[in-house]
């Protein structure tokens, strides 16, 4: 009996005991859970708190580099106005105030918002200053003066150009560096400071010559430009840093936002440019916290709460990488087409380039630059939405006829870029470029509109025309603008000729603005004479440029080099002013003065010939203004409403070069000409052909209906002479009659009118 009591004492001893180790287990592995989940929290807080740490010291850094590159960027702008011969002569060497008010003040003031402007002499005096555009006192601001000297010996230390320095050139009073080919680079500084309580860009930058080195004799002259950076600058940075509240502030901001100290260097601080800052930890802490709360109040919440975090935490890595890969994606694709862009297509075609340059791929690349024909007609006569219909269209018909090797791409509106890889160097090319033609020939349907569009094409091929990428698409490019030059629906292979045409236009370019800033020009007159007896009744004003060197260049040559270059304005107002000044005195006579599409089409068009009539005191109702008729269907709405006001002013407005356009009843019913002037294409044909004989009796009949005269053009024999006066015409020009003369001879022919002299029919 005794044995059988120990032997239960020992059962519950063990039991006890067991019972004892069960419950020590499980307050250790309570208090482990309990300690692991305060670590898992802590840790949790600290990593959020890491994150929001990083990501605001990413937004700061990005902020610090786009401020950097935005003073860089703004003086770079600059230095295409100021690496010039013509800014040497006319801003360091000579002093035209009228050119530096132009071409400096009021130059950059509308292209690149500058504030404040100086013009300094290389030892710092101001010259010229402009405040916003409009000439001031030639008196350094006093706010500036200092930070001014400080820039001025920035931009004269060692290694402060753009560009290289491989030489130096040595000046009557220096040195002054260059680059390789002895080009005198640009010496620039640039700070951000504190004026008039707002911060700003203080840049320098010299003035140097671009071609006729030798103009740089002595040290030049600086520009000292300033611009607030609260306006465009903060707005662009906003947009491209995704930061809508950013803004300037003079005093520290609050400890919830994120800033960036703006310092002026040796000056003190200047403010701070803050912004709310996007911190991942509040949703993290968010997202999560019921989980970790399930997972301290229960163990198997914890194991639960623990899954559901691994899963959680793949899934937010597997979406990571599908968003990384998507944004990997629309960084190198166009959003409308699809198509690989300019970034994406510039890596495969080094990369390409590079395998045969190494010999690691047979036969050649090519590069086919292509764009859709008179695109601008169909966006403005049909919406823009048919317009990118229409490049999402062709995008698709490229994609899917094209072999699959190639690499098609899209470079942004209507340009799209190929590149094959293969064999046969000048046959290749031709096959290539008929096959895109070729492509091109089926109608395309859109919105129910049957479009009959074509594309012109450029083709270049390396490494045998070039090794470098950039050169090869500039050569396609080059390529392309012949084809369109050609008359457009057709390829062109580059060839080095055309490098050769491309460059001497860019001279002429240079001389035409030379012509038209030294005043070099001229203006002949054609008389326009009654087809009765030849009496004359006014004369067509009509440009020419005599080059010292070149001789008589056809304005069939340097006017589309003018539209190209953005000079036809100033050639325009050139033209107007120099006609106006030389007519105003003439005896009692129409005188008719072209005008361009882009004249009419400006914006400042209206008050800039109000000026010029003011400045030349010319009668406007002596003056026909002639207009083409595609003018008609480019923004009809505003055109109609300049013509009105032209006619308001006094001007006549005449329609020139009618029947070749798209000629419509409609413009003609919702403006009133007061001539129409047929095209010489018409007269030319007139003697053999009879259908141009009725196409110009249907106009005359058309003109007269409309009440308003009818002009031929370009009557050279008696035939065509005796063929237009039956058909009903009034007026006529050409050699028949007179040619065109110069001012001089143009002024005796109506003085001798006057004097009731007879004029004779001169051939």
């Amino acid at each position: 009996m005794g044995t059988a009591r120990s032997i239960t004492r020992r059962r519950a001893a063990r039991r006890m005991a067991e019972g004892l180790r069960t419950g020590w287990v499980a307050l250790a592995t309570f208090v482990a859970l309990l300690s692991l989940s305060l670590a898992l929290v802590a840790a949790f807080n600290h990593s959020t708190s890491v994150a929001d740490d990083l990501a605001r010291e990413d937004e700061r850094g990005l902020a610090r580099q786009y401020l950097d590159r935005a003073m860089r960027d703004f003086v770079a702008m600059q230095k295409v106005q100021l690496t010039w011969d013509d800014a040497m002569r006319k801003a360091v060497i000579g002093d035209d105030r009228a050119w530096a008010n132009y071409y400096l003040g009021a130059f950059f003031w509308n292209n690149f918002e500058t504030d404040r402007l100086y013009l300094l002499r290389p030892d710092g005096r101001p010259v010229h200053a402009w405040a916003q555009g409009r000439p001031v006192a030639a008196a350094l601001d006093p706010a500036l003066a200092a930070d001014l000297a400080q820039l001025l010996e920035r931009a004269r230390a060692e290694g402060a150009t753009f560009g290289k320095a491989e030489r130096t050139l040595a000046l009557a009073d220096g040195a002054w560096p260059a680059d390789a080919a002895g080009r005198p680079l640009t010496r620039w500084a640039a700070r951000p400071v504190l004026y008039q309580g707002r911060p700003a860009f203080l840049a320098v930058a010299s003035i140097v010559p671009d071609r006729d080195y030798a103009l740089l004799a002595r040290a030049p002259a600086y520009v000292a430009s300033l611009r607030f950076i609260e306006g465009a600058t903060l707005a662009q940075m906003r947009q491209d840093l995704l930061l809508p509240d950013l803004r300037f502030s003079a005093d520290r901001p609050a400890a919830d936002l994120n800033a960036i100290a703006l310092d002026e260097a040796g000056s003190g601080r200047i403010g701070w440019i803050a912004w709310r800052a996007k911190t991942p930890g509040p949703t993290i802490v968010r997202r999560t916290a019921p989980l970790l709360a399930t997972y301290i109040l229960f163990f198997l919440g914890v194991v639960l709460g623990g899954a559901i975090i691994v899963r959680r935490m793949r899934r937010a890595a597997r979406e990571l990488l599908a968003s990384e890969a998507q944004a990997q994606h629309n960084a190198l694709h166009d959003a409308m087409s699809g198509l690989p862009n300019r970034v994406h297509y510039m890596q495969r075609l080094r990369a390409e380039l590079n395998a045969c340059i190494g010999g690691r791929a047979a036969g050649d690349v090519f590069v086919a630059y292509l764009d859709i024909d008179s695109f601008k007609v169909v966006n403005d006569t049909l919406g823009h939405h048919v317009g990118d219909e229409l490049v999402r269209q062709v995008a698709l018909r490229l994609r899917r006829a094209l072999p699959e090797g190639d690499f098609l791409s899209r470079f942004g509106g209507d340009e799209f870029v190929l590149m094959r890889r293969a064999s046969g160097g000048v046959a290749a090319a031709d096959a290539l470029g008929r096959e895109i033609m070729a492509l091109m020939r089926e109608p395309f349907v859109i919105s129910g509109n049957a479009l009959d569009v074509t594309c012109s094409c450029g083709i270049s091929w390396g490494p045998e025309q070039s090794e470098d990428p950039g050169e090869l698409l500039r050569r396609a490019d080059i390529a392309l603008y012949r084809a369109k030059q050609r008359g457009r629906a057709r390829y062109r292979r580059f060839t080095r000729d055309m490098d050769a045409s491309v460059k001497l236009r860019r001279e002429m370019e240079t001389e035409l603005r030379r012509a038209i800033t030294r005043d070099e020009l001229s203006v002949a007159y054609q008389p326009v004479v009654a087809i009765e007896d030849g009496a004359i009744q006014g004369f067509e004003a009509l440009l020419r440029w005599t080059h010292p060197e070149r001789g008589e260049i056809r304005p069939g040559l340097f006017v589309p080099i003018a539209e190209q270059g953005g000079l036809m304005i100033p050639l325009g107002n050139w033209m107007l002013r120099h006609v106006f000044r030389e007519c105003r005195s003439w005896p009692a006579c129409d005188v008719s003065v072209n005008l361009s599409p882009l004249q009419i089409m400006a914006a400042d068009f209206l008050p800039t010939i109000a000026g010029i009539v003011a400045e030349t005191g010319v009668d406007p109702r002596r003056i026909v203004l002639e207009v083409t008729e595609g003018i008609m269907l480019d923004r009809s709405e505003h055109v109609l409403e300049v013509l009105r006001e032209l006619n308001r002013m006094g001007f006549r407005i005449a329609l020139d070069d009618f029947g070749i356009g798209y000629s419509s009843l409609s413009y003609l019913r919702s403006f009133q000409f007061e001539r129409i002037k047929i095209d010489r294409s018409f007269v030319q044909n007139i003697e053999g052909d009879s259908d141009a004989h009725s196409i110009l009796c249907a106009i005359v009949s058309l003109g007269h209906t409309l009440r308003m005269k009818v002009v031929a053009e370009g009557v050279e024999t008696e035939v065509q002479r005796r063929l237009v006066q039956a058909a009903g015409c009034e007026l006529v020009q050409g050699h028949l009659f007179w040619k065109a003369l110069p001012v001089g001879e143009a002024r005796g022919l109506l003085w001798r009118r006057e004097r009731g002299e007879l004029l004779r029919l001169a051939g």
